[in-house]
């Protein structure tokens, strides 16, 4: 009996072995090991977390120091619209353009059924008529002064006689001079309305201003309108457009007038576009402490549209300093961490000082030197374990 719980004993204790050997060995050849410090982690040659990383080197190239980056928004030229109002009252009779077009200048917008039309013809008219008017009580003036001139040199009649004479006509000659200017102004009056003098019942042709696209349009054949300072339409050339954007007023020195910018847009992800600084303004914005700056950006093909939203950016100066790609930076609690290989399977955790990025990548002030070896894909799992 006593030899029967020996020998159950022994067995127990041989098991006991075993598992303690197994447990120490499946220890051995899992995936992470006990970390030499807080700030390192080391992964065995054979474990599948180290098939998701990916390690690269860090290069170094020329990055902006001084720039300014500041959201923008696609708007018109304001050099280039064009804001149509009705010349004179009157019924719309047709309108020839519609919301989107793309006209010439100088193509019919709209014609409207004015009675301005006939009473600048009847004003015309009557401007004729005083100058034949004038121009007759000239004639009689100077031929009336002739025959008193006459008589005075065989003192026929008084000098005051005379002196009536040459008043009459210098008043002849001013009231020719008058009656011309009235003819020229109502003469100016139908060629700003298109009218053709002596033709009534005319209808008033509005023509384009300038070449462009149709942005608005609040007109419908058949309505009365009578306000003539009220727009009616709106036409823009947008072979170029500005791109407006309000700079922090710390930022303000490093950008000038007539500077190249960039422009990335929403709408084009990835595309940078060329512009050139057009105007900056006169003054600060007192509540956000920015100042709007205007580029100029060549539209000719017609892809940017007003309202795109995007960002612009000046750089002022570059320097050559180490980068990194984007995944590889971990940002919290106000540090920034990448993990920097320092031999086969361990990786250290360092903070790092970075600048502003640019694209894809982030230069680094310090905590990194150009060659240094650092997890670009996968970081976030080191940071798991």
């Amino acid at each position: 009996m006593r030899r029967w719980i020996c020998a159950m004993a022994l067995a127990a204790l041989l098991a006991s072995c075993e598992k303690k050997e197994s447990t120490t060995e499946a220890k051995e050849t899992g995936p992470k090991t006990a970390a030499a410090d807080a700030n390192t982690v080391t992964l065995q040659p054979n474990s599948p977390q180290l098939k998701q990383i990916r390690v690269e080197s860090v290069a170094d190239a020329e990055v902006p120091t001084d720039e300014v980056v500041a959201a923008g928004k696609i708007q018109t030229n304001p050099n280039r619209v064009s804001h149509v109002t009705m010349p004179v009252s009157g019924r719309v009779v047709a309108v020839m353009v519609r919301l989107g077009d793309s006209i010439k200048q100088g193509q019919p917008l709209f014609s409207i059924n004015a009675p301005d039309a006939d009473a600048a013809l009847s004003a015309a008219l009557q401007a004729e008529a005083t100058v034949n008017q004038a121009r007759a009580a000239l004639l009689k003036a100077e031929a009336d002064l002739e025959r008193t001139r006459d008589l005075f040199q065989h003192d026929a009649v008084a000098k005051k006689e005379l002196v009536n004479a040459e008043a009459a006509e210098a008043q002849a000659k001013a009231g020719v001079e008058q009656s011309l200017a009235g003819r020229t102004q109502s003469q100016r009056r139908l060629e700003i309305l298109g009218l053709k003098p002596g033709e009534f019942a005319q209808n008033v042709v509005v023509h384009a201003p300038t070449s462009g696209k149709v942005l608005s349009l609040s007109l419908v054949p058949g309505e009365y309108r009578n306000d003539t300072n009220a727009e009616v339409m709106t036409i823009a050339d947008l072979s170029t457009v500005w791109v407006s954007a309000d700079v922090p007023e710390s930022s303000l020195r490093l950008i000038k007038v007539g500077e190249p910018v960039t422009v990335e847009l929403t709408a084009f992800p990835g595309e940078t576009i060329r512009a050139r600084v057009a105007r900056i303004a006169d003054t600060v914005d007192a509540d956000t402490r920015t100042i709007k700056v205007l580029a100029e950006i060549d539209n000719a093909s017609g892809r940017l549209k007003p309202e795109m939203f995007g960002q612009m950016r000046h750089v002022e100066a570059m320097e050559r300093r180490p980068v990194i790609p984007a995944g590889a930076l971990i940002q919290g609690d106000g540090t920034n961490v990448v993990y920097v290989e320092v031999a086969e399977g361990v990786f250290r955790k360092t903070q790092v000082t970075t600048g502003n990025r640019s694209g894809n990548r982030i230069p680094v002030v310090s905590g990194l030197k150009t060659g240094d070896r650092v997890v670009t894909d996968g970081a976030m799992l080191l940071k798991t374990l």
